[in-house]
């Protein structure tokens, strides 16, 4: 690909022109010299014309450049001396003629217009295909053959000509650019990467004949150094001079040339660079061919050279240095030949003459004026076009501009940034009129860019300009305030804010150091540091925090039981931890934090509880809840490097609160937890613990906090999922789930009351019966807690509220009177927009208010009543039909209790016996229900425990050594587990065994070991509870749990009999209180026998 660039044409022509007339001039041991060079004879330039013409249909022509010799007489060394010091000194006089009159010649180098030929030096020119001999050294000797110093002299001011420009040059390599094409007369640097486009430039070079054709691809995205197809390029392009060639810094095998367009020309045809290769494979096949001689020839020895300089040397385009045959005709004259063993592309092209137009003529000279005066215009606006310009006219004699119209449009066309296509063609026009006119709509977009451009800069000047001036002004009514006293600035003021707020705080010693240090920072920055924001956000927090600002704590042991009494009905043992709390700080004036964790299954009041007891001893009251959480920030904050850090939630409650001790509640203790940004639960542990969080550190703040009159409340459903060292720090209070009557307590004291006014019928006449409560808790609401009772009541009251309107229709309740005069407004604007419910209105301020709406009030004639009756009405059937799942038990069938988040439940084990007993049969035991590892290890111990309580007591039962059973927990869809169901297990399979139904009004739970110990369970009162909701009569627990039976509520224990055992061999009397131990030892022999009877007739009758 070819990048290109403009460069300032007079300096590089400056720098190009004297190297190569040094080069040309002043190198004394080239093969080709100046005293060297063969000139071409008269007769041999009328025959080599025509050969330049068919150049482009010729193949391969083979030419010669080898010196041709001519005899004469021997000279004497001497004479052989003088005349190379005689050359030498001819080589330093033309040096230094060069470099005086190198400004002269890089003047008239810029000019197309050929200089004036003569003699031979005019027709070496003409046909020697190199064209820039000149440029050279000059055309060689001047034709004598007597090596004089006339001759000397003559090859000087030869070398100091102008260089000459080949008029016909037909075969050109071609180069295409791309994003804007070359103007003639207008210097261009084009960088090759390309290896056989260098390597063939830097043979031209050496040849001298820098001449390329320079074309433009059509698609500006092309890339490319040789042009593969003659449709990829516009046809129109330049012939062009390359001035001077260097390598490109860091880019080994790149090539920058300085290219000189001199003028248009046309490509008539195209010679790809795959064809290169294959005609020049074409042309070395033949064997017989003759071997070409090399373009430039070995450097002669020292004979040779001596034998050289005998007599004149004439260059020589003849037949070659080596003997044709006899017959053979010369080849054709190519200048470009050579080129054929590079891959490249070679182009056969035409010049393009300009057509003839009249200098005088009007609208020449009105478009040339016209594009003149634009050319000042952007000279006006922008600097680049101002030196491009002013260079232009240094290189133009003065009014030589209106005199060559065709160079302004190209000049105007080279300096625009405008499309490409209509730089081509400006390019491809030679109507000098319409080229004018071309280049004028050109620069006039670009004076419009220009002009763009300067309004553009000129508004974001005047916008600075305006800041500036804003701010010197603030700056300045600062300073005259601060001279006059009338206010201070406002980093001062905020200063003296801060230490205001400070001084009413009793702030630690340690944190007063850190305040202190922080203030003189912020004395000592600016607004509008970066660090200033976070240093004042920091003492923001610093100084809301309430160092040393207590509440004023109610002791009242009378008011806290009033107040945890109108809250919640029972929680005793709560109610009782709470009165201990307050009389302790009773007397001593000061109570330290504590660590309270209420556990219990959801609805039973643990987060409402925390509010009640803040509202007793009057404290301030902060809830946040950490299940799911997993950033460790939430706890203890951000570091202040971090942008928008922020302390963490105790922080906040410190600051929300504005006190040392309020009562901060911690949700769902029991669900944190963990990820990649730390774990939460860790954190707790800190805050959490007495000894340690007097000196809290939080992350943001980095100063110790005392927390220690914090009152901590933490909530949970299960123990399970804390970690043990965070539950050992935290005092326990188990909340068990309300009974029957403790639930209509609730209902009518607190459910009932708050559904009926959310439903709009505070002071309307609907009953909610208690029949009807009863029949919600037995048949509906089983749970533990009372939110699912709570949504119960609130359906009867909507229905209730629904049942009324249809009854007494809209003409009691009219839309009209509901509305208020806003409402009424908002409905009318509502109803004239026609957009989608989906999108927000433009105008919805219009259609909106504050109190759209007023309630309307029933009619005192309204009376609702909801009973057992009617209640299905409202809640639909019932979900629990019956108290218990079985109400007469088969044999095999035992009632268990289990605890479970909800709280407690019912818990049945079945047995079955899968097939008959035989002798033959192997036994088995199958166990489904969705168990988990402990209950599977609990069955198995109750297997076997069992067999051996058959084996020992009842020897003739062999049940279990025949017997396929298989037991099963219902509810298979919920997981279950835990070590609480080994005697149940133990009991179903040995009433299975026994084939003796149990009483199901008897509930047991307790684990059993291998030798029939019975083992400590927990949530007994869970248990009980379902034991009291299944309807049992007797409830079977372990020995170990006998303080939890005696801890009980008596309201749950009432009418259940708690029997507790220390062995199986006490569950067992329990459960078979008149068990027929002869009929039990017996119960299967009959079966057993029978078969066995059946099997030995069948053996007999085989024999």
């Amino acid at each position: 690909m070819v990048y290109s660039q403009n460069l300032p044409w007079r300096l590089a022509l400056r720098n190009v022109t004297r190297p190569s007339l040094r080069y040309s001039s002043i190198t004394p041991n080239r093969l080709y010299s100046t005293t060297r060079q063969r000139q071409i004879t008269a007769t041999a330039t009328s025959s080599l014309r025509p050969s330049l013409c068919s150049a482009t249909t010729s193949g391969a022509s083979r030419f010669s450049t080898s010196p041709a010799r001519r005899k004469e007489s021997s000279k004497d060394p001497k004479d052989i001396i003088a005349e190379e010091t005689t050359e030498e000194n001819a080589d330093s006089k033309a040096d230094k003629s060069s470099e005086e009159s190198a400004e002269e010649v890089a003047e008239s180098k810029t000019k197309s217009s050929e200089p004036p030929q003569s003699g031979n030096a005019s027709s070496a020119g003409a046909t020697d295909g190199r064209g820039s001999s000149a440029a050279s050294g000059g055309s060689g000797d001047s034709g004598n053959s007597d090596g004089g110093k006339k001759g000397r002299k003559a090859a000087v001011e030869k070398a100091l000509q102008k260089p000459t420009i080949p008029e016909v040059y037909p075969q050109l390599m071609a180069i295409p650019i791309a994003k804007r094409p070359l103007f003639p007369g207008f210097y261009k640097a084009v960088t090759v990467r390309d290896p056989h486009v260098v390597a063939a430039i830097q043979d031209m070079i050496k040849r001298g004949q820098p001449y390329v054709g320079v074309f433009m691809f059509k698609d500006e995205n092309a890339e490319g150094d040789t042009i593969e197809n003659k449709d990829d390029v516009y046809d129109t392009g330049v012939f062009a001079q390359m001035t001077s060639a260097f390598p490109v810094h860091g880019d080994d095998g790149a090539l920058t040339a300085v290219l000189y367009p001199h003028r248009r020309i046309k490509m008539s045809s195209l010679t790809p660079p795959e064809n290169r290769v294959v005609e020049a494979k074409k042309d070395a096949a033949p064997s017989d061919a003759p071997a070409v001689p090399d373009a430039i020839p070995a450097k002669p020895t020292k004979e040779e050279a001596v034998q050289e300089k005998k007599g004149d040397v004439v260059a020589s385009f003849e037949e070659g240095s080596v003997s044709q045959k006899n017959g053979d005709s010369p080849s054709p004259y190519e200048p470009t030949s050579f080129l054929r063993k590079y891959n490249v592309s070679l182009a056969n092209v035409e010049n393009l003459a300009e057509e003839p137009h009249d200098p005088k003529s009007p609208v020449v000279r009105a478009i040339t004026n016209e594009i003149v005066n634009v050319f000042k215009e952007v000279a006006n606006l922008n600097s680049l076009f101002r030196d491009q310009i002013s260079t232009f006219s240094m290189s133009q004699s003065a009014g030589n501009v209106m005199q060559e119209p065709a160079k302004l449009a190209d000049f105007a066309a080279a300096v625009s940034a405008g499309e490409i296509s209509e730089l081509q063609d400006v390019l491809e026009t030679l109507n000098v009129e319409e080229r004018l006119q071309k280049a004028l709509v050109v620069l006039k977009k670009e004076l419009m860019n220009a002009q763009l451009q300067s309004k553009i800069s000129k508004d974001v000047e005047s916008k600075i300009q305006k800041r500036q001036r804003e701010y010197w002004l603030m700056e300045q009514m600062k300073g005259i305030r601060r001279e006059l006293g009338i206010e201070s600035d406002g980093k001062d003021k905020l200063v003296e804010k801060f230490k205001e707020k400070a001084s009413k705080l009793a702030m630690p010693d340690a944190v007063l150091k850190v305040f202190d240090e922080e203030i003189n920072k912020l004395a000592h920055l600016e607004p509008a540091a970066s660090e200033f924001n976070v240093t004042r956000n920091y003492l923001d927090w610093l100084t809301q925090i309430p160092w040393g600002q207590r509440s004023a704590e109610n002791f009242g042991i009378k008011n806290a039981m009033t107040v945890l009494d109108e809250d919640h009905h029972g929680l005793k043992d709560v109610k009782d931890r709470i009165l201990e709390f307050i009389a302790v700080g009773k007397l001593r004036g000061t109570v330290e934090g504590k660590i309270l964790c209420f556990v219990g299954p959801p609805g039973v009041g643990k987060t409402s509880i925390g509010k009640s007891i803040a509202r007793a001893l009057n404290r301030q009251y902060y809830r946040f809840s950490v299940g799911g959480l997993t950033d460790v920030a939430e706890i203890k904050g951000h570091r202040r490097t971090y942008v928008g850090a922020l302390p963490g939630r105790i922080i906040q409650a410190l600051k929300k609160c504005q006190t040392e001790n309020p009562l901060i509640l911690i949700d769902e203790i029991d669900k944190v937890g963990r990820g990649h940004q730390g774990d939460p639960a860790s954190a707790l542990l800190e805050l959490l613990d007495p000894e340690q969080n007097n000196s809290f550190l939080d992350h943001y703040l980095d100063v110790p906090v005392d927390l220690s009159k914090v009152l901590f409340v933490c909530t949970a459903n299960m123990t399970d999922t804390i970690p043990r060292p965070l539950l050992d720090r935290m005092e326990l209070i188990e909340l068990s789930g309300y009974v029957a009557d403790e639930k209509m307590a609730i209902a009518e004291r607190y459910l009932g009351p708050a559904a009926k006014e959310l439903a709009g019928l505070k002071d309307v006449d609907v009953n909610l019966s208690q029949e009807a409560i009863e029949e919600l808790i037995k048949s509906y609401c089983r749970e533990s807690g009372v939110r699912n009772l709570k949504k119960q009541i609130e359906k009867v009251y909507r229905k209730s509220a629904l049942k009324i309107v249809q009854d007494l229709g809209e003409s009691v309740f009219p839309e009209e009177e509901a509305l208020t005069d806003e409402g009424k407004a908002a409905l009318e604007e509502s109803k004239k927009d026609e957009s989608d419910v989906k999108e927000t209105p433009e105008n919805i301020e219009n259609e909106t208010t504050p109190v759209p709406r007023v309630s309307l009030n029933v009619p005192d004639t309204v009376h609702v009543t909801i009973d057992r009756e009617n209640l299905k009405d409202y809640v639909g059937p019932p979900v629990f039909t019956s108290d218990r799942l079985y109400d007469s038990t088969p044999a095999g069938v035992a009632m268990g209790l289990a605890w479970t988040q909800m709280g407690g439940a019912a818990l049945y084990v079945e047995s079955i016996l899968e097939s008959a007993l035989t002798s033959s049969s192997s036994p088995s035991l199958t166990k489904t229900g969705n168990l988990r590892a402990v209950m599977k290890e609990s069955t198995s111990i109750a297997y076997s425990f069992a067999k051996s309580v058959m084996a020992k007591n009842f020897p003739e039962n062999h049940f279990f050594d025949k017997a396929k059973l298989h037991l099963h927990c219902p509810e298979g869809a919920v997981p279950k587990d835990g070590p609480s169901a080994g005697i149940t297990m133990a009991t179903s399979l040995l009433s299975l065994a026994l084939n003796k139904p149990l009483d199901p009004t008897i509930a047991m739970t307790g684990e059993l070991t291998v030798t029939g110990k019975v083992l400590r369970i927990g949530g007994l009162r869970e248990k009980t509870v379902a034991a009291r909701r299944a309807g049992s009569k007797m409830v079977i627990f372990p020995h170990d749990n006998i303080s939890d039976w005696l801890e009980l509520p008596e309201n749950i224990k009432e009418g259940i009999e708690g029997r507790p055992a220390k062995w199986y061999s006490d569950v067992f009397d329990l459960v078979f209180p008149d068990l027929d131990r002869d009929q039990a030892n017996n119960e299967w022999k009959a079966q057993l026998a029978k078969k066995k009877d059946k099997d030995d007739e069948s053996g007999k009758d085989d024999d």
